[in-house]
C-alpha cells in the first residue's frame, strides 16, 4: 500500500447522517457480530459504530461472499465505510451495503501500524485517511473502553460470558449438533477443566501435543450454526472465540466423590455477537499470545503427566451415544450461587417449605434457583411507579407520545407569551406540513444564554421526531402550550421533561401544576436537575422501575417472589434502558445467567 495522492472523498460526521443519503463514514466499532449466515444465501454482519461525535451508527451488513463484509477483530477497531446507504428505522438512522459498497478496517490501539483490513485488491488510501484512523485512534483511547469481555482462561469464572483469543491443538465432531475444539491460550484455568471422552483416532490434531498440554488446554463444546465454522478450522489456527459462556459442574465417578470442573460452550445464535473467527499472525493480540505460549510453564504439565493422571480423569465428562452430557441432577443455586446479598446477613437461611406455611408479612433469606420469570421480553418489565400514591403505570409508547403531539401541534403558539425575562422566543413555519407554527423559547441564566449543551429550551407545536433531534442538541426540552397568561406543561401524558434518550413523566394524580415561570425559583439554570425542575413545575415525578415476577425452588418448595427494583438489584438504570442497546444486552445476559433458557446442556 502506498501514501499517493488519489481522488479525495468527503467523510460525513455521524451526528449529520440524513435518511436516504448515501455517504462514507469513519467511526470506531462499539458492537459487532463476526458474519454469519442469515435466513437467505447471504453472510450477515452487524456492526454499531462511534465517532467524536458521540453518536452511535448500527449498520446491517450482507453479502454473498464471506469475505467482502468487514473484517473486525474485536471492539475499538476502526472501519471505514465508502457508498453506505443511510436510511431511518425506529426514528433512528440505521447503515445499509448497497452497491458498490467497501469496508477497510485498522487496529484500534495507538501505536499499531496502520494497515486495512480488506479483501479488495484496489482500494484508495491518503495521507489524509492516515490521519483520520490516528485522530480515532486518539479519541477512542479516552472514549471507548477497552473490551472488558476479552478474558485469558487463568482469570475466567463459572456463569461467565467471554471472548477468548486462543490457538487450535484439535478438534472432533462429536454429532450432529456439537462439535469439539481443544484450544489453549497458554495459561491454567483456575478449576479443573472438563474433558469430553471421544476415541482418539477421532481427534484431528498431534495427539502427542495434546497430552503434553493437558493442562493447560481446555474442550470447548460449538453448537448448531457454529458447527460448520469449527469444522472449516485448521489446526494451529489462531482464534478468536465470542460470547462463550462457562458453566461449573459436578461430575459423578464410580471410584471417586464428585468433584467440580469448569464446563465451556459456544451456544448457537449469534446473540451478543456469539462466534468464531480467525485471526491472522500478523494481528497484535496474536502475536502477544505467541510470546504467552512460549513462555508457557509446561514445567507442570511433565509433572501432571508423570505422576497425576488419575487427578485428571477427574475433570472427564462422559458423553452418552445420543451426545447428552450426564450432569449431576442436584440443583445448580445450591452449588454456586449466581448472585451475592449484600443486606440482611443477620437472617439465617430459610427453605421454602417453611416460607410457605408462614403468614405475611415476614423477612426471610432463601437460597434456590430461579426456575422461571416473567416478563419473557425484558423491555416490558419497565413501568413508571409513583412513590406517594404507588400507582403504577406503563411507560407509553413512542405512537401515543406522537399522536398527543400532533394533537397539540395544530394550535398556534401565543406571540404575546414570547421574549420574557426568562427566556427568548424564535418561530418557525413548517413548508410541507401545511405551515404549522413550531416555537422554540430558549431559557436564559442571569439573562444570558447559555452554551447548547447547558441550554433548556421550551418548544410549543413540535412533533416527536423533532424533539428527539433537539434533546440530542440541547441539555433539556421540556414541551409546552400556549396559556392564558404564561407557557403551560403540556400534557404529563408526555414527559415534562427530556434529557437526552431519559423521559421524565409526573403522575396525574399527584401533581398540581404550575406555570413555567416558576423555573425563575431555580438558582443555577444550566444543571437542570429534574427533581428540581419537577419541584418547581408542581409535578410529583414518576420513577423507572422494572416490575417482575420470579418463581423460585430450592427443592423443598415453590414460591412466587414480586420484584420491583430502580437499579440495585440489577445494577443498571431502569430509567435508561429502554433507549440503551448496550444495558438491554447486559440484562439479557444477566437473565440468561440467573435462569438459563432451557434444560439441556447444549442449550442453556
Amino acid at each position: 500500500m502506498s501514501l499517493v495522492p488519489t481522488s479525495s472523498y468527503i467523510y460525513t460526521p455521524l451526528n449529520q447522517l440524513k435518511g436516504g443519503t448515501i455517504v462514507n463514514v469513519y467511526g470506531v466499532v462499539k458492537f459487532f457480530k463476526p458474519p454469519y449466515l442469515s435466513k437467505g444465501t447471504d453472510y450477515c454482519s452487524v456492526v454499531t459504530i462511534v465517532d467524536q461525535t458521540n453518536v452511535k451508527l448500527t449498520c446491517l451488513l450482507f453479502s454473498g461472499n464471506y469475505e467482502a463484509l468487514p473484517v473486525i477483530y474485536k471492539i475499538g477497531d476502526i472501519v471505514r465505510f465508502h457508498r453506505l446507504k443511510i436510511q431511518v428505522y425506529k426514528m433512528e438512522p440505521q447503515g445499509i451495503n448497497t452497491s458498490g459498497f467497501a469496508s477497510l478496517t485498522f487496529e484500534g490501539t495507538l501505536g499499531a501500524p496502520v494497515i486495512p483490513r480488506t479483501s479488495n485488491k484496489c482500494y484508495s488510501f491518503t495521507v489524509g485517511d492516515h490521519k483520520m484512523v490516528e485522530a480515532l485512534r486518539v479519541w477512542a483511547s479516552t472514549h471507548i473502553s477497552p473490551s472488558s469481555t476479552l478474558v485469558q482462561l487463568c482469570d475466567v469464572q463459572p456463569m461467565q460470558y467471554f471472548d477468548l483469543t486462543c490457538q487450535l491443538l484439535g478438534k472432533a465432531e462429536v454429532d450432529g449438533t456439537s462439535f469439539l475444539l481443544k484450544v489453549w491460550d497458554g495459561k491454567k484455568t483456575p478449576f479443573p477443566s472438563w474433558r469430553v471422552l471421544i476415541q482418539a483416532h477421532a481427534l484431528e490434531g498431534d495427539l502427542n501435543q495434546i497430552h503434553r498440554l493437558q493442562t493447560l488446554t481446555i474442550d470447548i463444546l460449538v453448537y448448531d450454526n457454529h458447527v460448520q465454522v469449527a469444522k472449516s478450522l485448521k489446526i494451529g489456527n489462531f482464534l478468536r472465540i465470542y460470547s462463550l459462556h462457562t458453566k461449573l459442574q459436578s461430575v459423578n465417578l464410580a471410584t471417586q466423590p464428585s468433584s467440580l470442573s469448569l464446563e465451556f460452550h459456544l451456544h448457537g445464535g449469534t446473540s451478543y455477537g456469539r462466534g468464531i473467527r480467525i485471526l491472522p499472525e500478523s494481528n497484535s493480540d496474536v502475536e502477544q499470545l505467541k510470546k504467552v505460549l512460549e513462555s508457557a510453564d509446561l514445567t507442570a504439565c511433565h509433572h501432571h503427566s508423570a505422576s497425576s493422571q488419575p487427578e485428571c480423569e477427574d475433570s472427564f465428562v462422559t458423553l452418552s451415544s445420543s451426545g447428552s452430557v450426564s450432569l449431576y441432577e442436584v440443583e445448580r443455586c445450591q452449588q454456586l450461587s449466581a448472585t451475592i446479598l449484600t443486606d440482611h446477613q443477620y437472617l439465617e437461611k430459610t427453605p421454602l417449605c417453611a416460607i410457605l406455611k408462614q403468614k405475611a408479612p415476614q423477612q426471610y433469606r432463601i437460597r434456590a434457583k430461579l426456575r422461571s420469570y416473567k416478563p419473557k421480553r425484558l423491555f416490558q418489565s419497565v413501568k413508571l411507579h409513583c412513590p406517594k400514591c404507588y400507582s403504577l403505570q406503563e411507560v407509553p409508547h413512542e405512537d401515543s407520545l406522537n399522536t398527543i403531539l400532533q394533537d397539540a401541534s395544530t394550535k398556534i403558539p401565543d406571540t404575546r407569551l414570547h421574549n420574557t425575562l426568562l427566556y427568548d422566543s424564535k418561530t418557525w413555519s413548517t413548508e410541507d406540513q401545511g405551515g404549522r407554527k413550531v416555537a422554540v423559547h430558549f431559557v436564559k441564566n442571569d439573562g444570558i444564554l447559555p452554551l447548547s449543551n447547558d441550554c433548556l429550551i421550551l418548544i410549543e407545536g413540535g412533533t416527536l421526531g423533532e424533539i428527539f433531534k433537539l434533546s440530542s442538541k440541547f441539555h433539556s426540552v421540556i414541551p409546552v402550550r400556549s396559556g392564558q397568561e404564561d407557557l403551560e406543561l403540556l400534557d404529563l401524558s408526555v414527559p415534562f421533561l427530556i434529557q437526552g434518550n431519559v423521559y421524565y413523566y409526573g403522575c396525574k394524580n399527584c401533581s398540581c401544576l404550575r406555570t413555567i415561570q416558576n423555573l425563575n425559583s431555580l438558582a443555577n439554570k444550566t444543571s437542570w436537575i429534574p427533581y428540581s425542575v419537577a419541584e418547581a413545575l408542581g409535578v410529583v415525578p414518576l420513577e423507572y422501575v422494572f416490575v417482575m415476577t420470579f418463581t423460585l425452588d430450592d427443592g423443598t418448595g415453590v414460591l412466587e417472589a414480586f420484584l420491583m427494583d430502580s437499579d440495585k438489584f440489577f445494577q443498571i438504570s431502569a430509567s435508561e434502558i429502554l433507549n440503551d442497546d448496550d444495558l438491554q444486552r447486559s440484562l439479557g445476559m444477566i437473565m440468561n445467567m440467573l435462569c438459563p433458557p432451557g434444560t439441556k446442556i447444549g442449550r442453556q
